[in-house]
């Protein structure tokens, strides 16, 4: 089959984040499966040299354009990738859209079935009910036609299905279809405890609370360090402020982002993996922490809580900083526990979340 997959932005520093790395690591499933496969999508700080392939998988990349001010993604357009899907979309089978309540991705939906070509649609747990005003006009002329006409509208968790039920109105074919990652060598870290934070740095993520709980912790274990590593988005200013406040600035930093390609190798030279956030629908920053074997501590309200319980692949805390304290505590005091844990993760990545499973239902979607 040849596939196109839609997604919201690219860029270096990997931004944009999970959606994009689920569309590459699908992509190259499939690829190794046999099929032609391209991914498209707007782009920005390339600075000129804008990449036409993405970790072997060919890329088209066009401008992005920020279309609705002070809107943030939701906010950016690309008149270049309208036109190039009106004028390419029939030469696909079927178009893979990554969607978000935005004007990259829902556009493009909506020309790709007004070229009578078959869309799937994922929506990683960003389309969901809200009462944000721009969401009830955009709704209505975009999101809800995109997922009525969808083939199939893929979901991760419950919630998200509830949500796609309402947003819809009932109208779209839902699916489940949960995230994977690629197989990857586990790390043999032998050295100092290494506690990381891997993420943008966004509200909704807290890294904050992890500057917090790295600094009741570090006293205890004077060898162990604390990293936080990705791009501001807009919790930059006060990440460094409380690491200045911590009295550990020597052993908590901020190591800026890494780019797509980089997390996993910057894992591996990890020990423990933490992920705040709250609400979080699928983080494939923690499955990626799993398959290299780090034991994880994430929220309750992490769409993963019950996959990490299940497995005693590491600790569920609450949404406070002494939970999440108490939990790297527990891990850092006792590294046979932690190893355990982390080697249970990689196993039950490799058994239920590989990307070859994800990529056979994948082809029995498209079909």
């Amino acid at each position: 089959m040849k596939i196109l997959a839609i997604v919201t932005l690219v860029s270096p520093l990997g931004e944009y984040g999970g959606p994009t790395r689920v569309a590459i690591n699908q992509l190259l499933a499939l690829q190794e499966r046999g099929h032609q496969v391209v991914l498209a999508g707007t782009q920005r700080g390339f600075d000129g040299n804008v990449p036409t392939e993405l970790e072997g998988v060919p890329a088209k990349l066009f401008p992005a354009r920020t279309i609705l001010p002070a809107s943030g993604f939701a906010g950016l357009g690309s008149p270049e990738l309208w036109r190039a899907v009106h004028r390419h979309a029939r030469e696909f089978d079927v178009i893979h859209v990554h969607a978000a309540r935005d004007l990259v991705t829902l556009p493009s939906a909506l020309i790709a079935l007004a070229r009578r070509v078959p869309i799937v649609v994922q929506t990683h747990g960003m389309i969901d009910e809200t009462s944000h005003p721009l969401a009830i006009p955009l709704d209505l002329a975009l999101t809800r036609p995109v997922l009525a006409r969808a083939k199939i509208v893929a979901y991760l968790t419950s919630r998200e299905r509830a949500s796609l039920e309402v947003v819809s109105r009932g109208g779209a074919r839902l699916e489940e279809l949960p995230n994977g990652v690629p197989l990857a060598t586990q790390g043999t870290i032998t050295g100092p405890a290494g506690v990381l934070y891997l993420a943008r740095l966004a509200a909704r993520k807290h890294p904050v609370a992890f500057v917090e709980a790295a600094a009741r912790v570090a006293p205890e274990f004077p060898e162990a360090a604390f990293a936080l590593v990705g791009p501001d988005e807009g919790e930059g200013a006060s990440v460094l402020a409380a690491i200045s406040s911590s009295g550990h600035a020597d052993r908590i930093r901020w190591e800026g982002p890494v780019g797509m390609s980089g997390a996993v190798e910057r894992m591996r030279r990890a020990t423990v993996y933490v992920l705040p956030s709250v609400d979080e629908p699928y983080p494939m920053s923690v499955l990626e922490a799993m398959s290299v074997g780090l034991p994880v501590v994430v929220t309750d309200t992490c769409g993963l809580a019950s996959f990490v319980r299940d497995h005693d692949a590491g600790l569920v805390t609450d949404d406070t900083v002494e939970s999440l304290a108490d939990a790297v505590r527990t891990l850092l005091a006792d590294p046979d526990r932690a190893a355990a844990m982390g080697a249970r993760g990689g196993i039950a990545v490799r058994s239920e979340r590989s990307m070859a499973a994800i990529a056979q239902r994948l082809e029995t979607f498209y079909r």
